[in-house]
């Protein structure tokens, strides 16, 4: 908490200039109206003075932000209304550090009414409401902060938001109603959360979530498993606090924060409502440690999928990566790759090959006592398959010579698709490895999955690496549009029709071909993404094997789901499924994914 300065002057006044870029203002007389923070606030998202000068605006700062590009204060009435849609509290926005405040201060302000959306109008998002170019005046100091408001699973409502099927910007707020409607009745205002548990580990921008209803879809390790669209887990709020980023606690899902987190209710760009922490509470451990599957047996084939997360040779993961295969995966016989970069990594000089990527992969597997794996992957085009800028990320397979031998049959190529045909009677690869339709829309600034045919004790089994197209650009779960547009899906759903049909392809030359598709597919095994990869009776997501909440891969703003996946082709019909979890629930993880595992005799 900022320290108060006992040399202050009673009465100081500052200025500050706006200058904020994603700020719209609806309306602009020039007249400025004293009025309340809740009258500013209003029953709706939408201030009904946005656009207009105010003058003389009460309260007391409950928290300063001195850092980053949103800088500036909170105030609150301390003699709220009787409506509970109002809130009480309002974000200044002065640009630059503000000078000569404290926690405490009572202020008067003057200055223009704003709604600022974070990431800019096209993102979707709500907007904050918020004071700016403010002049500001300190009346008193050392007065009593209004007492927080408890967020707690009582006062949350189960249900997310309300679904107009468009904006819900100019819909009356029902706080008891819509927890959406409830967060935005307390923006800007002081608040606190309880003892509650950790549901998304600490991220590299000193940001954790938390949720205040400890059965919403728990899960075994303590995460908050998102099941299906109807299903948003309200009890979700990220913390982030107004302290030194080196006093933030190193939080693991299932941890604790003890005690009491209050500060103001803020809304940002990554995940929404957010509690600004003045006070936090004190990190109690859950102990959830780093799970180990078992070793396949001799008679059982390993297949496993794994993002690498942007891998290139100048990483210090390699070591980390090769223990988490050798001993947490158990060394698969088959590990598909996802996010292999070139040999230069994010540096952007036409280089494409990834063989010292994967060489030195493979030496780390080897001397952390795993097999010495070789490996199968086709070298993209520059700069066609997305990803980070000048890192080329593709698929790749790993596979065990001792166990498994990969079946090459060249002609393989970043533009030249691999096609089926038939081989003493089997259906086969005509270039192996091969990618399936390299050059269609679908695959445009995308990966493009890679087939390889494999043989395990005699028998054949192709494999098809795949990375979809990412959610980037989606609505988020709290935007304005209810419900929120996954425009994302698009690509992906074409993608998933063009393997969803060279499987069926492979099945039509084979009826009882063993087809394995798996790697990141970027989409839920719920989803209308996955239901296309199936088809009928041609592919089925082995994840759906495990118990609902055994089902995830991934943690994304206190949600724990699923974007990996491994899908087989009815003949496969018995096989043990393993989603390891060693990454996504962890703040010093070495990948955001965690691996998948399937297992079976072919």
């Amino acid at each position: 908490m900022p320290s108060k300065s006992s040399a202050r002057l009673a009465a100081l006044t500052v200025a500050a200039v706006c200058t904020a870029a994603s700020t719209v203002v609806l309306a602009s007389p020039a007249h400025a109206d004293s009025v309340r923070i809740h009258d500013i606030q209003g029953d709706t998202r939408i201030s009904p003075y946005a656009g207009r000068q105010v003058s003389d605006v009460t309260g007391i700062v409950t928290g300063v932000r001195t850092y980053g590009s949103s800088r500036g204060f909170w105030i609150q009435d301390p003699a709220p209304d009787a409506d509970p849609a109002t809130s009480e509290g309002v974000f200044v926005f002065t640009g630059s550090t503000p000078k000569g405040l404290a926690v405490g201060d009572a202020v008067t302000v003057s200055g223009t009414v704003s709604e600022y959306v974070p990431g800019g109008t096209s993102s979707g998002n709500q907007s904050l409401t918020e004071i700016t170019r403010p002049v500001f005046t300190v009346v008193s100091s050392g007065n009593a902060v209004p007492a927080a408001a408890p967020i707690t699973a009582r006062s949350v409502p189960a249900a997310y938001a309300p679904t107009p099927n468009g904006s819900i910007n100019d819909l009356t707020l029902r706080p008891s109603a819509y927890a959406l409607d409830l967060y935005e009745s307390l923006e800007g205002m002081n608040v606190q959360v309880s003892d509650t548990r950790v549901v998304g580990a600490t991220d590299p921008y000193t940001e954790l979530w938390v949720t205040v209803k400890p059965w919403e879809h728990r899960n075994l390790r303590g995460g908050t498993v998102y099941g299906s669209y109807d299903s948003q887990n309200t009890g979700r709020l990220q913390i982030q606090s107004l302290g030194k980023a080196a006093d933030f606690p190193d939080a693991n899902v299932g941890d604790t924060l003890t005690g009491e987190t209050a500060g103001p209710l803020d809304y940002n760009q990554f995940g929404g409502y957010t509690l600004v922490a003045n006070e936090l509470g004190s990190l109690s451990s859950g102990g959830l440690k780093r799970e180990t599957t078992r070793r396949q047996h001799g008679s059982e084939l390993a297949i496993a999928t794994y993002n690498v997360e942007n891998l290139d040779p100048s990483d210090d993961t390699f070591a980390a990566h090769a223990a988490a295969i050798v001993n947490n995966l158990r060394s698969p016989d088959i590990v598909s790759l996802e996010e292999i970069q070139d040999n230069n990594g994010a540096t952007d000089d036409g280089t494409v090959a990834a063989d010292q990527t994967l060489a030195e992969l493979i030496e780390a597997v080897e001397a952390a006592g795993g097999p010495r794996y070789e490996w199968r992957a086709i070298d993209p085009a520059d700069k066609q398959d997305g990803g980070q800028p000048g890192g080329n990320i593709r698929q790749a397979v790993l596979f065990n010579p001792e166990r498994v031998s990969f079946t090459d049959r060249p002609g393989g190529d970043a533009t030249t698709p691999t096609d089926v045909t038939r081989v003493g009677g089997k259906a086969a690869l005509t270039n192996s490895p091969g990618r399936i339709d390299p050059t269609s829309e679908a695959f445009e600034d995308s990966r493009k999955p890679l087939a390889g045919e494999f043989t395990f004790r005699g028998r054949t089994v192709i494999v098809i690496a795949n990375h979809f197209s990412s959610k980037g650009g989606d609505q988020g779960l709290t935007s304005q549009y209810q419900p929120p547009s996954r425009g994302s899906e698009t690509q992906r759903h074409l993608q998933a029709q063009a393997v969803h049909d060279f499987t069926a392809k492979i099945l039509k030359t084979q009826k009882n071909a063993k087809v394995v598709v798996l790697g990141d597919i970027n989409d839920f095994e719920f989803s209308e993404t996955t239901d296309i990869l199936e088809g009928q009776n041609t592919l089925w997501s082995a994840i759906k094997s495990l118990p609902r909440s055994e089902r995830y891969s991934y943690v994304y703003q206190g949600n724990s789901q699923v974007l990996d996946q491994i899908l087989i082709t009815p003949s496969i019909r018995r096989f043990s499924y393993d989603s390891v979890h060693i990454n996504a629930e962890f703040h010093d993880q070495i990948s955001d994914h965690d691996p998948q595992v399937l297992r079976f005799r072919p």
